[in-house]
């Protein structure tokens, strides 16, 4: 082959890598902006979708006047009913009935003894009769005498098998996918976000820290009273039996201020219990956004608000609507509710 023939044939096999590797580029930078451009791909084109990303743009604005600094964009979300169902009660207190069954060997007197006859006659309407001091009862009865280390690693097996009574599936499964969207949407603009629910702050910190990618010391919730014990050289934690602290209704925004030492800019939640920190957060200097969930999908989920006993959502709702919250009607504004019926669609 002549040289000037071989150097034609070079130039042509390099003009053929320059033209792919464009291509690759402008389908890389393609993708990128269809990213950018639907953060939240499981909402629907709803007003609370365009609401979220309509603050998120302008208080990231560096030439906006409602410019957040990084060191201030604080957002606070509940757990139970705002990332993760609450039907037909509390995931903690399934965790505390299958505890229950299984030390019950070690307790004959719970046979006869309410709120602990209920759960092992599986009588949930018994049980829900019991109200908040049968909840606590039980609580108090599986989580404590053990240390933080042993809580954790028993939580952490049970969730691994247990599994939701109606849905048949891992209780961890019932997470909202659009909520995870929303959690990643955050991140990506610097938002620094809290767990703050009525929830076990052990019993949440063992399951939620991997699911919604939020380190353990981001977890608020309710506290039961702990011991330190030396124990001759292996010191340990011990878990008490009492309530030191109820991180519901007003106990939120006294454990953000206490905890975290800021106000949110950002608030989300979905019932009354979350109220006060969406009235906080409401309150502060910054330009700020509260979300509330309202429950509205019976068929995909359950549909809830004002007479229901658990997730309960009437004063919240009346407040939101008066003063112009976002409110996410979960059958209207979610193609997706959770992540395993992405497959499927």
């Amino acid at each position: 082959m002549k040289l000037k023939s071989l150097f034609q044939l070079l130039i042509g096999l390099l003009a053929i890598l320059i033209t792919n590797s464009c291509i690759q580029e402008k389908k890389r930078f393609k993708d990128n902006v269809v990213t950018k451009a639907d953060p939240l791909p499981s909402w629907n084109e709803s007003a609370s979708k365009k609401a979220i990303i309509s603050y998120i743009n302008d208080v990231t604005n560096e030439n906006s006047l409602n410019f957040i600094p990084i060191k201030d964009r604080i957002a606070t979300f509940d757990n139970d009913g705002t990332l993760w169902s609450e039907k037909p009660a509390y995931f903690q207190l399934f965790f505390a009935i299958d505890r229950v069954k299984e030390l019950a060997k070690n307790h004959p007197e719970w046979k006869t003894k309410q709120p602990f006859k209920a759960v092992l006659d599986n009588d949930i309407e018994e049980l829900t009769k019991q109200g908040n001091l049968g909840l606590m009862t039980l609580l108090q009865a599986s989580h404590a005498g053990m240390s933080i280390n042993e809580f954790d690693a028993i939580v952490k097996d049970w969730i691994k098998t247990a599994k939701h009574p109606t849905k048949n599936v891992r209780f961890d499964q019932l997470v909202y996918q659009p909520k995870l969207e929303l959690l990643q949407y955050l991140r990506a603009n610097h938002f620094k976000i809290y767990i703050v629910s009525g929830g076990g702050v052990d019993f949440m910190r063992a399951i939620v820290t991997e699911i919604y990618g939020i380190p353990t010391e981001q977890i608020i919730g309710s506290r039961i009273k702990t011991k330190f014990e030396y124990n001759d050289g292996n010191p340990k934690i011990v878990r008490g039996t009492e309530l030191e602290y109820n991180d519901d209704k007003e106990g939120k925004p006294l454990n953000i201020q206490k905890i975290i030492g800021k106000k949110p800019v950002f608030a989300s939640g979905n019932s009354d219990g979350d109220l006060q920190m969406l009235q906080w957060t409401a309150s502060n200097n910054h330009k700020s956004f509260m979300l509330y969930l309202h429950h509205t999908d019976a068929e995909r989920e359950w549909a809830y608000d004002r007479a229901s006993p658990v997730g309960k959502l009437d004063e919240g709702l009346n407040e939101a609507k008066t003063k112009g919250w976002t409110i996410i009607d979960m059958k209207k504004d979610w193609s997706i509710i959770y992540p395993y019926e992405l497959s499927k669609k």
